[in-house]
């Protein structure tokens, strides 16, 4: 105690001090004081730093606690018919998303979660674990599209949710399933290599944006402009006010040129069939009717496809997600015909009274070529050769007039060329010249080759939308229109954007006698019993019309003998018919090709014919396999699910039509 008294009273630290060498001390003691100083030093410069010069940034970081930024994604414009039918909208869909930085444990939320959605806990888990690297703050989609039941049993377990969010948006609703889906497209999330390109201007990972048809055509238009807010949220991630917002701009609704009625009755004509139906409007242009069978869900795309759903539809035989009225490739067969009759009287090679003599068969060289009737059509001249569509006639017309000639009015016909339809991925189709073929092949053309040429087959090359653009110029008096989709595009409050105009790319410089004689025999082919689509005329309105049969393969004579039933379907020709009415001033053009429908008489000409029926009369009628012949004339076709229709009996007269044409 004494000790402790005597240390507080200082008496031994002052003996301690008077006993040490004072110098020493007070260096160390300047050392201590200097150390002590320096630490304030930089310990007061760091406080103003923070301060000052982070201050902002670190008050910035502390407000991200409580205020976010949220996105408001503009409402895609919708899409109608030419009537204003809605054939595209939105409706409202109701996301599932977790922040991570609000919710509790993520275990936990994740197990209570997966029962609610009944999905297991390690897909939720998994999908958290994929956006790892991403602010905490930023929410992590979980389901999207999640329903109105699912949604009021979020809302009332909110606060045992911590940190799950739902977010409200449009999504695109396709009001008619498969309608028009070849025509309208679909949405699908923006890839990289679009996000890359300078196309797409305020876009984002994740947004969806036009992948197909008119919805990529017009992306730019439909689309509308991104809005934001700025939030309060509380420690659950909750929205507690709104503090500043700029609202979306809409994008602009779309109208179409197609008939929404004549749309459907198309879609089902063809719906057992794979093919495809253009219907045009041969005074302008316009389209009235764009199918592709089979046909695809437009609606399923944006939910997101599963892997399996995607290839089915890629590795389908008959090709659902191929627009074959523009991508499909076919040979034109004896619609060609058309093109070497104009060529033929334009070129001095026949006339009105020039007859040729058809016994069924053409010798040239060491080659016989046949017609489809093995028993011939006798004398006939361009008019009768037409209506019954004798090859043996065209044989020789095309021998004298030669591949280049032929090319030349194929060519003012639009073939081998883009139409100026202008959706994705159109095929430009093959006008074979003997320049093209030394080019490609290295080998001369061979005049043999042009017999082939003139009846539609050998190299040639078209579309479906080629051929209603043909037979819409024989229609209108030789104009080519570039074919539309689009009547008009309107702003949100009614503005008209843009509208149609019809556009001539090109007029037929023929004569006005030539194309008369054209129209009479197409006239005959529908409205004669010895037309080749005598099944295809209507009571109250006059159709002209051509038929035409595409062989998939060369057949040899002994093969035509051969019962069509036992013919493979992928084997089976495929079926062609262009008709126009009424035939005096026509007001619709269309172009019908069956994929292995084996004759255009008999499988395409009835879908014309009712397709014409439903727009000039405004009438329901019954499907084409059962289409109405008087009591004398019969003909049973059924269909089989691969999409072929096959002839299983036939008698009369038209035994005769079905034989090739």
């Amino acid at each position: 105690m004494a000790l402790v008294w005597d240390l507080l009273k200082g008496n031994v630290l002052n003996s301690y001090l008077e006993t040490v060498d004072n110098n020493w001390f007070k260096q160390r003691l300047a050392k201590v004081m200097l150390c002590i100083l320096s630490a304030f030093v930089v310990v007061t410069i760091r406080l103003v730093g923070l301060q000052i010069i982070d201050g902002a940034e670190f008050r910035k970081l502390s407000e991200n606690n409580s205020i976010r930024l949220q996105m408001i994604a503009p409402s895609r414009g919708s899409i109608s018919d030419r009537k204003g039918k809605l054939l595209v909208d939105n409706r409202p869909s109701f996301d599932l998303s977790i922040i991570l930085k609000h919710a509790g444990p993520v275990e936990h939320v994740v197990k209570q979660l997966s029962q609610y959605l009944s999905l297991p806990e390690t897909d939720l888990l998994s999908k958290i674990k994929s956006h790892k690297g991403i602010s905490p703050f930023k929410p992590v989609p979980l389901k999207e599209d999640i329903g109105r039941d699912l949604l009021g049993f979020i809302e009332v377990h909110k606060f045992d949710l911590q940190g799950i969010v739902v977010n409200v948006k449009a999504r695109r609703q396709y009001m008619y399933k498969y309608g028009a889906a070849h025509l309208i497209g679909y949405l699908g999330e923006i890839n990289l290599d679009e996000l890359k390109s300078q196309k797409y201007q305020d876009i984002r990972s994740r947004d969806l944006v036009g992948k197909f048809g008119v919805e990529k055509k017009y992306d730019h238009h439909l689309r509308g402009k991104r809005g934001g807010r700025q939030v309060e949220v509380d420690v659950n991630g909750q929205v507690v006010r709104i503090l500043k917002q700029i609202d979306a701009e809409p994008g602009h609704n779309i109208y179409l040129t197609i008939d929404h009625e004549l749309q459907k009755k198309t879609e089902s004509l063809l719906a057992n069939v794979v093919g495809s139906v253009v219907a045009m409007d041969p005074r302008t242009g316009k389209i009235l009717a764009l199918a592709s069978s089979p046909s695809f869900d437009q609606n399923a795309f944006g939910n997101g496809l599963s892997q399996e759903i995607w290839h089915s539809l890629v590795s389908n035989p008959f090709r659902p997600m191929e627009n074959k009225a523009i991508q499909g490739q076919y040979p034109p067969a004896s619609i060609y015909k058309i093109v070497t009759a104009i060529a033929g009287i334009e070129e001095g090679i026949i006339d009105t009274k020039a007859k040729l003599y058809c016994p069924g068969f053409y010798k040239f060289g060491d080659r016989v070529f046949w017609d489809w009737k093995e028993t011939g059509h006798g004398w006939v001249n361009v008019e009768t050769a037409l209506t019954e569509s004798c090859d043996v006639f065209f044989y020789q017309v095309g021998e004298k007039l030669g591949v280049d000639r032929l090319a030349k009015y194929a060519k003012a016909f639009g073939l081998g060329s883009l139409s100026g339809l202008n959706l994705d991925r159109e095929a430009k189709g093959l006008v074979p010249t003997a320049a093209w073929k030394k080019r490609r092949t290295g080998i001369k053309w061979q005049r043999g080759e042009t017999l082939s040429v003139a009846i539609g087959q050998g190299y040639n090359l078209v579309t479906p939308l080629q051929m209603g653009v043909l037979i819409s110029m024989v229609a209108n008096g030789g104009t080519r229109y570039q074919p539309s989709i689009l009547k008009a595009i309107e702003s949100v409050d009614g503005k008209i954007i843009a509208q149609h105009e019809p556009k001539i790319l090109g007029r037929l410089s023929i004569r006005k006698h030539t194309l008369s004689i054209i129209r009479k025999a197409l006239w005959k082919v529908v409205n004669t019993k010895q037309g080749t689509a005598w099944i295809a005329r209507l009571k109250d309105i006059d159709i002209s019309g051509k038929t035409g049969t595409a062989q998939v393969f060369s057949r040899k004579k002994t093969a035509k003998k051969r019962k069509e039933k036992d013919i493979p379907t992928r084997l089976k020709s495929h079926a062609w018919f262009v008709a126009y009415a009424p035939s005096d001033q026509p007001k619709i053009a269309i172009a019908v090709l069956v994929e292995h429908g084996e004759h255009g008489s008999s499988t395409a000409s009835p879908i014309a014919r009712e397709m014409i029926k439903t727009y000039l009369l405004k009438k329901e009628s019954g499907e084409p396999s059962k289409a109405q012949l008087s009591k004398n004339e019969k003909v049973t076709l059924t269909r089989d699910r691969t999409g072929a229709e096959e002839i299983c009996s036939t008698d009369g007269w038209y035994n005769i039509l079905i034989g090739g044409c």
